[in-house]
């Protein structure tokens, strides 16, 4: 039987061996993952970067979606709004029309719908975080102004391009229309249905055709408005799949390179155990001679 006359080297190594052990059983208890660097599982750790780049992507696609339903919300409620001032306007054009109405009691009414038309301008000016929303892609500054050379006594400022955004890889959707399209279109412009409705009320003549006029910029608008309830639709439905696709890019994760929690406790157990038995054995090899482990 051979005796090692110098066994420190071996425990010092073994200590080292232990306390490696439960550092890595700590690391996976704390973190929940096996894997915490490329050389605990080369291939598994090439996977997870896949993974994560694909998890970083949605991300982003469901933080585009977020913004543009907000945005799209706005629009929607905003056009709901202009309906609904737009009804406001037919109904004062019906009561105008009504022939025994004195002068004073018509120019009531043409007051009451140039408000109306304050109020339109400033729907058709709606901002949301601080970009307009019917501008086309000139959002930074408002679309419509006053402007008395115009026939309908409104100006438009932006452009007449759709805004686009990506929601998913290849996936992209329109997300506004511009109000050249909604408010001013030719034959349907809400602004040049209420000045002739005013004219009307003014001169006492031509109440049908501007009554048609402001109703045909009603239907117009509330056509429009199908575009957000679609978009919205659209949007709804890409944040579902991209949670769901989320949701199981996690559960990849986990099998890729999760931790078997019980197993980290139980190997951290055991080498808390080995490393108190190696510190006593070095304790010990310190309080003895050759001559003690030959007895």
């Amino acid at each position: 039987m051979r005796v090692n006359p110098n066994p420190m080297p071996d425990l010092l190594a073994a200590l080292n061996q232990t306390r490696e052990q439960e550092q890595q059983a700590m690391l996976e208890i704390s973190s929940g993952m096996r894997v915490n660097q490329p050389s605990d599982d080369p291939a598994a750790a090439a996977l997870l970067v896949g993974n994560h780049d694909q998890v970083t992507f949605t991300n982003r696609y469901l933080q585009t979606i977020s913004a543009v339903q907000g945005q799209m919300q706005m629009a929607d409620s905003t056009l709901g709004s202009v309906e609904t001032a737009l009804q406001q306007a037919l109904g004062l054009g019906v009561e105008g029309a009504n022939g025994t109405l004195s002068d004073a009691d018509r120019a009531a009414v043409a007051e009451e719908l140039q408000g109306i038309q304050s109020q339109l301008l400033s729907l058709a000016n709606a901002s949301y975080q601080g970009l307009y929303l019917f501008a086309g892609t000139e959002t930074a500054n408002p679309p419509f102004a006053q402007d008395n050379t115009k026939p309908s006594g409104v100006r438009y400022d932006g452009n007449d391009t759709v805004n686009t955004v990506q929601i998913g890889d290849g996936y992209q959707i329109a997300v506004n229309q511009p109000g050249s399209q909604v408010f001013v279109s030719s034959g349907h412009d809400m602004f040049q249905g209420i000045t002739n409705l005013i004219q009307a009320l003014q001169s006492n003549t031509g109440y049908d055709a501007a009554i048609a006029s402001v109703r045909s910029a009603f239907d117009y608008v509330s056509q429009q408005r199908v575009f957000y309830g679609n978009r919205m639709n659209q949007a709804q439905s890409q944040s579902n799949y991209l949670n769901t696709a989320k949701l199981q890019l996690a559960q990849e994760e986990n099998t890729l390179g999760g931790a078997d929690l019980a197993a980290a406790a139980t190997q951290l157990s055991a080498a808390q155990a080995s490393t108190s038995a190696t510190l006593a054995a070095i304790a010990r090899f310190g309080q003895t001679s050759l001559f003690d482990y030959l007895k």
